[in-house]
């Protein structure tokens, strides 16, 4: 994909141009929002309104990294719907009617025993529920780096933050985790629980 070319196209009014840029980032930018809500239809909302507002905001895109810079909007996004969620709590009338679909296709595997399958599907939902007890920014650069294994310097032009920074929230960030973790010791792979000693 020559994204120059489609992000200079795009700048100069392409539909198509900036249709195929937002097929290349948009599962990166959906994983994203979706780490930080927590929610498949808060994320989907989200990433939309991201590229709806990464398209208005094209002709301001000076080069540099357009991933980080989209993936900022995304956050930006995130951040938006959150601190409106704040302002004015509430329940979707979908939450009170929810059926349940079974697992998402993309996560089912044909080979997989069910008992592995029980397994990992728990280990996922620890992994999310103690992602959505972190800060807003410590949850951020933690999916950033350790999901989406941005280095630290894209992280800082995502987050708009100083490098010591992103780094320091990252490290309180994966205490956190760990500490969350050790509460779901049970599905945690051996190899990551901590010993009488670490405790």
């Amino acid at each position: 994909m020559d994204e120059a070319g489609l992000i200079r196209d795009a700048q100069r009014g392409s539909i198509d141009a900036y249709n195929a840029l937002v097929l290349h980032f948009q599962i990166q930018a959906y994983n994203v929002a979706y780490r930080i809500m927590g929610d498949p239809d808060s994320a989907a909302d989200a990433t939309q309104e991201a590229f709806v507002s990464a398209y208005h905001a094209l002709r301001q895109f000076r080069g540099g990294s357009f991933k980080s810079w989209l993936l900022r909007i995304v956050t930006n996004a995130c951040y938006d719907e959150l601190r409106r969620r704040k302002r004015r709590p509430g329940v979707s009338l979908d939450a009170l009617y929810v059926e349940d679909e079974g697992p998402e296709p993309s996560l089912t595997s044909h080979i997989e025993q069910p008992e592995s399958y029980a397994q990992r599907m728990d280990l996922q939902s620890a992994i999310l529920n103690c992602l959505q007890g972190l800060s807003e920014d410590q949850r951020t650069v933690a999916i950033l780096s350790d999901i989406e294994e941005m280095s630290y310097d894209e992280i800082a032009g995502v987050v708009g933050m100083a490098l010591g920074t992103v780094k320091s929230r990252l490290s309180r960030a994966r205490a956190s985790l760990r500490d969350c973790l050790q509460g779901y010791e049970e599905l945690l792979p051996a190899s990551y629980r901590l010993s009488s000693e670490e405790r």
